[in-house]
């Protein structure tokens, strides 16, 4: 006849309080399973959204898959599911700006084409036009031709000019509006 050893004593089960299991959801973070519904629900109307920050249909998809694929690796960070559409639409809009920084770096980094040989005579031409601009700027106030050459030659802003003039801006418009005029009345007089 067989032996059959006896059963060991059970220990009564230990029934987690309300609070307790709250703070296992939140541990856990977003499941699988809800993301998952979350793109099949959502895809469309974050598709949508990344349309109106991108303009081709192909960086868009590729816009919105990211964001899923960032949100599935950080899933466990987004410990309230109710919270994961908001996390995805905000990394789709991350993600938009970022393709258009690359887009827009990208532009400028191209290489710019030659331009056209110019003919000797508007080589000329452009030589005297210079010589006549710089005949007319040693003409104009000490002050004027200083904000002109700043704004104008290297590219600064009106305030970059006030800050290293050390004058107001108001002066520095009113500096360049002047020296302008100037400019203007020089140039027509030696054409």
């Amino acid at each position: 006849m067989p032996v059959i050893a006896p059963m060991p004593a059970a220990r009564p089960a230990r029934i987690p309080n309300q609070r307790e299991g709250a703070d296992e959801a939140l541990a856990a973070g977003t499941t699988v399973d809800h993301l998952t519904e979350t793109y099949r629900a959502h895809y469309r109307s974050l598709l949508g959204l990344a349309a109106l920050l991108l303009d081709d249909t192909a960086s868009c998809e590729d816009v919105v898959q990211e964001a899923f694929i960032r949100v599935h690796s950080a899933r466990k960070r987004v410990r309230d599911p109710e919270k994961t559409l908001a996390y995805l639409r905000q990394t789709v809009v991350n993600l938009s700006r970022s393709a258009l920084r690359r887009r827009i770096l990208g532009l400028k980094l191209l290489s710019k084409p030659m331009p056209d040989m110019a003919s000797a005579e508007e080589g000329a031409y452009d030589l005297l036009e210079r010589d006549a601009l710089i005949k007319a700027m040693k003409g104009l106030q000490r002050r004027q031709r200083e904000v002109l050459v700043l704004r104008y030659f290297a590219d600064m802003t009106e305030a970059q000019v006030a800050e290293t003039l050390g004058i107001s801006l108001g002066s520095v418009k009113a500096y360049g509006s002047r020296g302008i005029a100037a400019l203007r009345v020089a140039m027509e007089a030696s054409a």
